[in-house]
C-alpha cells in the first residue's frame, strides 16, 4: 500500500494550560472533600471577564503498518511542542492483518477514532487521520499549522479546567453545555518521541517514530455546565495526562489541559 491506508478500501511536554479555573475558599474546600471517582463534587468557579486563550487538541490516528503513517507522525511531532497546542497520538489496531501487530495499539482506540465518523460526515476510518479539536479533520494539501489556526478562533468561554496541586483530582468549571451534553475524558500518554523497529508488513525494516502515544482513555463522568470534581487515572511513571471536555452528540472538544508527567 501507499499513500493512505483505508479500511473501506482493501509531549506534549510538561505543561501549564491555560485558562484554570480560579478557585474561591468555597471551591477549595470542596476540592479538599473525599469522594467517589464516579461521582463529581460540585465546586464553585470565578468567572473571567474575557475568555482566556485556550489549547488546540490534535488527534493523530496511525498505525505502524500502513504505509503512509510515517510522514504524518512527522507532522504531528513537529507541532506537538508549540505552546497552546496539546497533540495526541493514537494508535489503531486494524491493519494487524497485514502481518504486524501494533505495539501501541488498543481497540478502545479504534473506537474512539470510529465515533468520529458520522459527526465529520466520512465514509470509512482510514489511516492516518488528524482531526482537531474533534471538529474537523485535515484535508489533502491543508497545512496543519494553518488548520490549527483556523480551530483557534472557534472556542467561545470554554469551560475552564484545573488540576489539583496533589495532581490526582480535576475540576470543570461551568458554562453552557452542548445540546445532548458532554463528558470528562482522561487521555494517558507518554510524552515525546518513540521509535520502534518495525519486523513486517508494508513498513518492514523501518524504524516508525511516535510522538506523545496514548496508552489509555477513560471517561471520567458527565458535564452538564455546572462545575465538577473528579478523581484523575493513575499514571505511570513518566506519563502525563490530558483532560478533555468533549460533546456527546457532535464529538467536538471544548477545553482541554494537560497535567505534566511526574
Amino acid at each position: 500500500m501507499s499513500g493512505a491506508c483505508s479500511l473501506a478500501a482493501l509531549k506534549v511536554r510538561a505543561m501549564k494550560a491555560r485558562g484554570w479555573i480560579s478557585v474561591s475558599a468555597a471551591a477549595v474546600a470542596a476540592m479538599l472533600a473525599t469522594g467517589s471517582a464516579a461521582q463529581p463534587e460540585t465546586v464553585r468557579v470565578r468567572h473571567r471577564a474575557t475568555p482566556p486563550a485556550e489549547p488546540i487538541v490534535v488527534e493523530l490516528f496511525t498505525a505502524q503498518g500502513c504505509s503512509g503513517c510515517p510522514e504524518a507522525n512527522a507532522r504531528i511531532e513537529a507541532i506537538a511542542d508549540e505552546p497552546g497546542v496539546i497533540a495526541l497520538t493514537y494508535a489503531v489496531d486494524y491493519w494487524d492483518y497485514l502481518g504486524w501487530t501494533d505495539t501501541f495499539a488498543k481497540p478502545e482506540f479504534a473506537q474512539r477514532q470510529r465515533a468520529y465518523r458520522q459527526p465529520l460526515r466520512v465514509r470509512a476510518v482510514s489511516t492516518p487521520q488528524v482531526i482537531i479539536d474533534g471538529r474537523r479533520q485535515v484535508e489533502t494539501g491543508e497545512t496543519l499549522q494553518a488548520a490549527i489556526e483556523a480551530e483557534s478562533a472557534n472556542r467561545v468561554f470554554p469551560p475552564e479546567i484545573e488540576f489539583r496541586e496533589t495532581g490526582d483530582r480535576v475540576g470543570v468549571g461551568s458554562g453552557r453545555a452542548p445540546t445532548g451534553g458532554a463528558e470528562v475524558v482522561a487521555v494517558t500518554f507518554t510524552p515525546g518521541p518513540q521509535t520502534v523497529e518495525i519486523g513486517a508488513g508494508d513498513n518492514r525494516g523501518q524504524r516508525v517514530r511516535h510522538t506523545n502515544v496514548v496508552r489509555s482513555i477513560r471517561v471520567l463522568g458527565p458535564w452538564t455546565g455546572r462545575p465538577v470534581l473528579y478523581a484523575l487515572p493513575q499514571a505511570g511513571e513518566g506519563q502525563a495526562v490530558a483532560v478533555l471536555v468533549q460533546a456527546r452528540a457532535d464529538r467536538r472538544i471544548l477545553n482541554g489541559a494537560v497535567r505534566s508527567a511526574d
